[in-house]
C-alpha cells in the first residue's frame, strides 16, 4: 500500500460546518438576482443540492440557462450572502477537525484545503479557524481552471506539493462531487463523509473507496 503524503479535504461540510449555511445563499442569490428565475424555485434548489461541491459560478450558470454574465452577477451575490451569513452566525469547525489537521501534520503528511467557493470566502474560512499554519495550502475553482468533479482541484494540489506518485493522495468530501474529482484525479484514497450534503448510498453509488462518519475517522486510514 502507498504510504499517504497529501491529504486533500474539502472545507463545507468536511472540515467547517455547514448547517444549511450553502442552501441559504443560494436563495438570498437568487432573491437578489433573480438567476433561477426561469424554474421553479425547488427545482432550482433540487439542482443545487445535486451539484454540492461543485463551482458555485458553473451552479449558477446552469441555473441561468447559460447566461455567463448572469452567473457571475449571481455568484458574486452568493459569495456576499455567504459572508454576511457567516458573519451573523460565526463559522465553526467540523468536531475535531482542528486536532484532526495537527495529528496529520504530525505524521508528515501535507495537507490542501479545496473548494467550490470563490478564493475570497475560502480565505476568510480558513483565517477565522486559524488554520492558515495548519495546512500546506487552500485552493479553488479560480485557481485550477475547473471546479469538481474535474480532477483540477485535487491534481494541482498534487503537483504543488510535488507528491512521489497520485497514489499516495488521499481526498476526502462530503459530496458526490468530491468523490468523483478525487477518483478522475486518479487519488490512491478517495473518501466520503457524513457531515454535510450527501448521504452515505449517493457516495457509495459515486465510487467512494470508504464513507466514513467524519473526517476525523480518516486518521486511521492513511
Amino acid at each position: 500500500m502507498t504510504r499517504t503524503e497529501l491529504l486533500v479535504l474539502d472545507l463545507a461540510g468536511t472540515t467547517v460546518q455547514d448547517d444549511g449555511v450553502v442552501e441559504r445563499a443560494f436563495a438570498l442569490a437568487h432573491e437578489r438576482t433573480g438567476i433561477a428565475r426561469g424554474m421553479p424555485w425547488p427545482q432550482a434548489l433540487a439542482h443545487v443540492r445535486a451539484t454540492m461541491g461543485q463551482s458555485k459560478l458553473d451552479v449558477f450558470t446552469h441555473l441561468g440557462g447559460g447566461d455567463v454574465a448572469a452567473a457571475a452577477r449571481a455568484a458574486t451575490a452568493f459569495e456576499d450572502a455567504y459572508a454576511e451569513l457567516v458573519a451573523a452566525d460565526g463559522v465553526q469547525e467540523v468536531s475535531g477537525a482542528t486536532q484532526f489537521l495537527r495529528d496529520v501534520a504530525g505524521r508528515g503528511i501535507r495537507v490542501v484545503l479545496t473548494t467550490g467557493f470563490a478564493p475570497a470566502t475560502r480565505d476568510v474560512l480558513v483565517d477565522a479557524l486559524g488554520w492558515r499554519d495548519l495546512v500546506d495550502g487552500a485552493l479553488s475553482p479560480a485557481d485550477v481552471g475547473r471546479g469538481r468533479p474535474a480532477p483540477d482541484l485535487v491534481l494541482a494540489a498534487a503537483l504543488r506539493t510535488q507528491v512521489s506518485a497520485i497514489s499516495a493522495v488521499a481526498a476526502a468530501g462530503d459530496t458526490v462531487s468530491d468523490v468523483r474529482s478525487g477518483l478522475n484525479a486518479g487519488a490512491g484514497l478517495v473518501v466520503g463523509v457524513l457531515t454535510g450534503a450527501h448521504d452515505r448510498p449517493a457516495l457509495e453509488e459515486a465510487g467512494a473507496h470508504l464513507v466514513l462518519p467524519d473526517v476525523t475517522a480518516l486518521l486511521g486510514h492513511l
